[in-house]
């Protein structure tokens, strides 16, 4: 079983920069895999403003972009669409084309989100589809990393650039003293602006997540 991720830039077309801001998310996902080296193969640029990556598991997957979006500064945002399956590629003589169910799974699902986005849910970012032909026990799974992805989407969306910061470093297990010297604040200004976006939560789910990593 493969994660395969597609993520393209959300509302691409209205930004001023759209070079700037694919090297934002290249710089961002560069760090993350850094600080939590779970990719396979991580996100890379692949055609206009999509980008592509690989995880061997799920909870790889979902912490590995969770710090992606704590990563990108407030003007450039992504929604991903995660496809859990097979991966079939095919090896061409200069280049190997991702192909596959778990890809066919990942388009499906940024299809969802995009239109989700539309609807019920502006601040979804993350949606998952299960392949065809996988283990009927991964269909739990699967909705569970849904209503996951749903509500730590909510409280991302609505944070500010500094307090996604923040979460980030103490996601990666940053003290909150070494967090208030690097953004220049006291370290009652850190614990107060974790707070106010319920970074907690969030915290403690990319601990659950990364819980076998980290072991």
């Amino acid at each position: 079983m493969t994660v395969a991720v597609i993520a393209d830039i959300v509302a691409s077309r209205r930004l001023d920069d759209r070079a700037g801001a694919q090297r934002s998310i290249v710089d961002a996902v560069q760090t993350v895999q850094r600080d939590l080296p779970v990719a396979a193969a991580p996100l890379a640029p692949v055609v206009g403003d999509e980008l592509q990556g690989e995880y061997d598991n799920l909870s790889g997957a979902l912490a590995s972009l969770l710090l992606l979006r704590l990563a990108l500064p407030d003007d450039v945002d992504c929604r991903f669409g995660v496809g859990v399956g097979e991966v079939r590629p095919i090896e061409l003589a200069d280049r190997t084309v991702p192909e596959g169910p778990a890809w066919w799974a990942a388009r499906e699902a940024i299809d969802h989100i995009e239109r989700l986005q539309q609807r019920a849910a502006p601040l979804a970012r993350t949606w998952i589809v299960l392949a065809e032909g996988q283990d009927a026990t991964m269909t739990e799974t699967v909705a569970l990393a849904r209503a996951y992805a749903l509500g730590r989407d909510q409280l991302v969306s609505a944070m500010s650039e500094r307090s996604r910061r923040l979460t980030y470093g103490r996601c990666v297990g940053r003290s909150q003293r070494e967090l208030a010297d690097a953004e220049g604040i006291s370290q009652s200004a850190v614990s107060q602006a974790l707070a106010t976006a319920g970074a907690a939560a969030l915290v403690e789910g990319f601990g659950a997540l990364t819980a076998e990593v980290r072991a």
